[in-house]
């Protein structure tokens, strides 16, 4: 398992929070979303040999929400 924090577009409402949460969480590996809504960045907890970091990142751009540059794996950590 690796936990991974991305910056994204600026959240502009709450209920951005549950559909990135919801969308993100039913990948398969896929343990753990929380969004951090003020600083409008999204930490994930999934198992890398089920689920690509990439396919996640996809998926955020694809609801809106586009990973930043120099988003990633700054605290990604193995575990």
């Amino acid at each position: 398992m690796i936990t991974v924090k991305w910056k994204v577009e600026e959240l502009t409402c709450p209920s951005c929070i549950k559909k990135i949460e919801s969308a993100l969480s039913k990948q398969p590996g896929v343990q753990e979303v929380k969004v951090l809504f003020h600083s409008s960045q999204v930490k994930a907890r999934f198992d890398e040999s089920l689920v690509q970091e990439e396919l996640l990142q996809s998926m955020l751009a694809k609801l809106g929400y586009p990973v930043l540059a120099g988003g990633g794996r700054g605290d990604g950590q193995a575990s």
